[in-house]
């Protein structure tokens, strides 16, 4: 029976056990062999597509993907397994991250049979890699005031708009944008919002790579300058895209990296001197896992935890940060060689708590969800 909001957690199997063991052993030869230096916050920062392409071959991309599309039929909670050890290990994730977490069990839900059979093969062999194309100028977590417009065509639509934050634009193969296809009705602000696949690399796309303060490069803007779309990469229904949107937003908040993207930093700090200042986010990384635990085990059932989903995003993103401000006031002495760990997790702070629908705003959903507005 679900405990209050939050579906039933689940007991971790001894196969699912295993399974951690061999990402942790694999995970440590790689280290080892210098493939990687871990590092926080990877899954967005760091783009390695060889790394990628090591996961692919281990069958740890696509793992929910049924066997008939390419991937490996396992399980949802097998898949958070390799996803909290890649997360907590601070390996690069950040090829196929979208691809994997989100478009994949998108396609399977909205997908044609057509768009299945093109993209769900190559994203379980890391061939493929996605951005997201939600969020615009003016309207971040608001995405029902998108200006992004999709005009009938013959054979197709016309994609005309300006998309912004959208990580790895500039490594990435495709995108999936959403547009309004119908003007704005003032009492249904969600109406007539649909989805595309855009081709990243169509000359009719312009990315421009955002900077960070850091120097770091991962954001980007997007300007669609009336890119055809055929109508095979219609994503879904026209007219559906709230729907479609709010169903996959679910994977984005749910997941262990609203809870672990600093964790390589809190395991160092357990490790300091000044561990008694980080066991309390341990405490709180702990109940953080079992609730997002099970809501994947929830998703696994076929349900929409959508409410669960965004407290754990809010309460998960605001950890990750505290994490990082205790480390950067202790500074971890003795433990000089992560001072620039230390300092990539406080740049990266701020942006916590916007990716996946700003805290603000999911006070609101989750204030409206339980009837409190």
């Amino acid at each position: 029976m679900p405990i209050g909001l939050f579906p039933a957690p689940a007991d971790e199997t001894e196969q699912l056990t295993q399974l951690r063991h061999m990402v942790r052993a694999f995970l440590q030869r790689e280290r080892e062999a210098g493939s990687y230096t871990p590092w926080v916050d990877t899954w967005l920062t760091r783009w390695d597509t060889d790394f990628t392409k090591k996961l692919a071959d281990q069958g740890w991309l696509g793992m929910t993907i049924p066997t008939e599309h390419g991937g490996h039929g396992k399980t949802f909670l097998e898949r958070f397994v390799v996803t909290e050890e890649l997360l907590a290990g601070g390996a690069p994730l950040a090829a196929h991250w979208v691809a994997d977490r989100q478009i994949a069990p998108s396609f399977l839900k909205y997908g044609t049979d057509h768009q299945k059979q093109t993209y769900l093969p190559r994203i379980a062999a890391g061939d493929v890699s996605f951005g997201i194309g939600m969020s615009e100028p003016d309207s971040g977590s608001d995405l029902a005031s998108v200006k992004t417009k999709g005009v009938r065509a013959s054979g197709g639509w016309q994609i005309t708009g300006t998309k912004v934050w959208t990580s790895g634009a500039h490594h990435a193969d495709r995108f999936i944008v959403l547009a309004r296809t119908e003007a704005l009705d003032t009492s249904d602000r969600h109406a007539g919002l649909s989805q595309f696949i855009v081709d990243l690399k169509d000359p009719a796309v312009d990315v421009n790579v955002i900077t960070s303060m850091n120097g770091s490069q991962h954001f980007n803007e997007v300007v669609l300058n009336s890119v055809f779309v055929p109508d095979d990469h219609v994503f879904g229904t026209i007219g559906n895209g709230w729907e479609q949107v709010t169903s996959e937003l679910s994977y984005e908040r749910s997941g262990p990296e609203r809870v672990l993207s600093t964790y390589p930093l809190l395991e160092k700090g357990l490790a300091s001197p000044h561990r008694r200042a980080f066991l309390p986010h341990l405490a709180r990384v702990v109940s953080l896992r079992t609730m997002s635990f099970g809501i994947a085990n929830a998703l696994a059932r076929g349900e929409t935890p959508d409410t669960a989903a965004a407290i754990v995003k809010v309460l998960g993103t605001k950890l990750e940060g505290d994490i990082a401000e205790t480390a950067d006031r202790v500074r971890l002495d003795g433990f000089e060689d992560l001072n620039s760990m230390v300092s990539a997790s406080v740049l990266q702070r701020p942006g916590f708590t916007l990716r996946g629908g700003t805290t603000e705003i999911l006070d609101g959903i989750i204030a409206r969800q339980l009837g409190l507005r």
